[in-house]
C-alpha cells in the first residue's frame, strides 16, 4: 500500500515550468536558455514520447526522425544529436537538381583552385554593397565567399562569407551540408525560421546554425548585411576559462535556443542544399517547418554579444586577445583551435607604463576583422561597419608611426575604450586563401597605401653617445661606427 505523504511546508511556491526568455518589442519569440543543454520541448502537449525515441506509433501519427551532428560512436561528452516528431519525414521530397541561384561560393581552398589566391599582403574592404532597389536578392542569393582554408569534403577547414539581401525567402528553405554557419548580422534583423523553431537575430547578436538543419531567412527591416564563418567537420564550443575561474567571458546561461514551433502548410516548397560549395535544389509539397516536438542538444542558438563579460582591465601589460574569445572550434591537431571568434566591446583601459595600442605583431594566426557598429580607432587599416580587414599569417602589422609617437609620449589616464562600438575578429591559425570575387569583383576593396609604413624614425640613433657611455661603464666596447671610406684590404697570411 502506498501511503500519502503529508506536506510539512506552511508557506512557499513551486515553479511550474523552466525559465524561458520572453518576447520583446524587437523580438517576438521566446527561447530556452543554457549553453549545450539537452532540451526537450513540444508545441502540442504529450507529443514527446516518454522512455523511448521511436514508439511504434507516435501521437497524432507524427513521424520520428533523428538528426546526427556527430557519428554514433563518439564520446558521450561530445555526442550531438536531436530527435524530431514531425508531420512528414524529411525524405518526402522530389529528386535533386543543380541550382543556378548562386555561383559565388567556395568550399575548397587548395592552391590548385583557380578561384582563390594565397596572398601575403594585408587587405581591407569598405562596406559591402547592398543590392540595388532594382534587384531582388534573398539570403542565399546574396552569399559571397571572401576566403578560407581547407576543404569541406575532407571536413577540415573553414570559409568566411558575407551576405547582403533585400528580399525575404518565401516558400524556400536552405540546408548547408558543408558545415556550421556562425552568422553575425551587421545591418537589419534576420527572422530565422528553423526546424527547431524561430529566432530573431539583430546586429550585435550572433546565431549558429549547425550543418544539416533547414532554415529560411526573412527580413523584417527589408535589407540586411552581415558576416558568416563556416566551419567544416568541427563544432563551436565555449573556450576554457583557465585562470579566469568559474565566471566571465560568455556565460552559458546567455545562449538562447528556439522553442518548438510548427506550421501546417501543404503547398509547394523548394529546398536548396549546399554541398562542396555547390547548390542543389528539390521540390516538396509541404513545409519543412512541421516539427511539433523535439529533444536533444544539436540545435541552433543565438547570443547577444554585448553580454560578453570583458576581463581585459589590468594594472600593466596587455592581455592576450584570447580573453575576448566568445566561441572557438577545435582543429584536428590537439591543443590547436580551428578558429576563435573574438568580440571587442566597451571596456576600461587603465594599465600604467604600458604601450596601450595593439603592439607590433607577427601572428601565426590570420586575422579577419569586421565591424558591427561604431568607430574603430586603429590607424593602420580602414575598418568601418559592414567592412572587413585581413592580416595574413606571419606578416607584420601594427599602428602607424604617428600613433606610436602619441602612445609613447602621452599622459596615461584611465579611459573608456570602444564606447558605443562593437567589432569582432576571426582569429584563424594558418593561411587564408582569398577568392577572386573578394579581390576583383566585390567593388569595395581599398587600394593598398604604398607609403603607410614609411617615415618610421629610428630614434635609437639619437642615443648612440649615451649607449657608448653605458657600454664603457660595463667594460664593453662601444658601438661600431659606420665606415666613411673603403674598407682596408685583408692582410696576407
Amino acid at each position: 500500500m502506498i501511503t500519502a505523504i503529508e506536506s510539512t511546508i506552511s508557506y512557499g511556491a513551486t515553479a511550474t515550468s523552466s525559465f524561458t526568455i520572453v518576447p520583446t518589442e524587437c523580438d517576438p519569440y521566446a527561447y530556452q536558455s543554457g549553453w549545450g543543454n539537452r532540451f526537450a520541448c513540444e508545441a502540442l502537449p504529450g507529443t514527446l514520447p516518454q522512455g523511448r525515441n521511436t514508439p511504434q506509433r507516435c501521437k497524432y501519427d507524427l513521424f520520428s526522425e533523428q538528426l546526427n551532428g556527430t557519428p554514433f560512436v563518439s564520446a558521450r561528452a561530445s555526442q550531438l544529436h536531436a530527435w524530431f516528431y514531425r508531420i512528414r519525414p524529411s525524405v518526402a521530397h522530389g529528386p535533386l537538381r543543380k541550382s543556378p541561384l548562386n555561383g559565388k561560393l567556395e568550399a575548397r581552398f587548395s592552391a590548385s583552385n583557380t578561384n582563390t589566391q594565397y596572398i601575403p599582403q594585408d587587405h581591407s574592404w569598405g562596406q559591402f554593397l547592398l543590392p540595388s532597389a532594382a534587384d531582388s536578392v534573398d539570403f542565399v542569393q546574396g552569399l559571397r565567399t571572401v576566403g578560407g582554408h581547407g576543404d569541406a569534403m575532407t571536413k577540415d577547414g573553414l570559409a568566411v562569407h558575407v551576405y547582403t539581401a533585400n528580399r525575404s525567402m518565401e516558400k524556400t528553405a536552405f540546408c548547408n551540408n558543408d558545415g556550421d554557419f556562425l552568422i553575425l548580422p551587421q545591418e537589419g534583423r534576420l527572422d530565422i525560421q528553423t526546424e527547431f523553431g524561430n529566432m530573431m537575430v539583430r546586429p550585435g547578436e550572433l546565431a549558429v546554425i549547425p550543418a544539416g538543419i533547414r532554415f529560411r531567412v526573412r527580413l523584417p527591416d527589408h535589407t540586411a548585411r552581415g558576416y558568416i564563418q563556416e566551419i567544416f567537420g568541427s563544432h563551436y564550443e565555449l573556450p576554457e576559462l583557465g585562470p579566469v575561474g568559474s565566471n566571465g567571458m560568455a556565460m552559458p546561461r546567455d545562449f538562447e535556443y528556439p522553442l518548438a514551433s510548427f506550421d501546417v502548410d501543404q503547398t509547394a516548397w523548394t529546398i536548396i542544399c549546399k554541398l562542396a560549395g555547390q547548390l542543389y535544389e528539390y521540390e516538396q509539397d509541404h513545409t519543412p517547418f512541421d516539427v511539433v516536438a523535439w529533444h536533444g542538444n544539436y540545435a541552433p542558438y543565438k547570443y547577444a554579444m554585448e553580454k560578453f563579460i570583458n576581463t581585459a582591465t589590468v594594472d600593466r601589460e596587455q592581455s592576450d586577445p584570447s580573453i575576448y574569445c566568445v566561441l572557438m572550434a577545435k582543429s584536428r591537431t590537439p591543443g590547436l583551435a580551428l578558429t576563435e571568434l573574438l568580440v571587442f566591446t566597451p571596456r576600461w583601459s587603465v594599465p600604467s607604463n604600458t604601450f596601450r595600442p595593439p603592439y607590433y605583431h607577427r601572428n601565426v594566426c590570420t586575422e579577419l576583422m569586421g565591424m558591427i557598429y561604431g568607430t574603430w580607432h586603429g590607424s593602420s587599416t580602414v575598418l568601418e561597419p559592414g567592412g572587413l580587414t585581413y592580416e595574413p599569417s606571419l606578416m607584420p602589422h601594427g599602428e602607424s608611426y604617428e600613433r606610436w609617437a602619441e602612445a609613447t609620449s602621452g599622459v596615461l589616464e584611465p579611459e573608456r575604450v570602444n564606447e558605443g562600438a562593437m567589432a569582432f575578429m576571426l582569429h584563424i591559425p594558418g593561411h587564408i586563401s582569398l577568392t577572386n570575387w573578394a579581390l576583383e569583383s566585390s567593388g569595395t576593396l581599398h587600394a593598398i597605401q604604398a607609403d603607410l609604413w614609411t617615415g618610421f624614425d629610428g630614434g635609437f640613433m639619437e642615443h648612440t653617445e649615451q649607449v657608448d657611455q653605458e657600454l664603457a661603464a660595463c667594460g664593453l666596447p662601444g658601438l661600431a661606427k659606420p665606415s666613411t671610406g673603403h674598407a682596408a684590404p685583408p692582410k696576407a697570411p
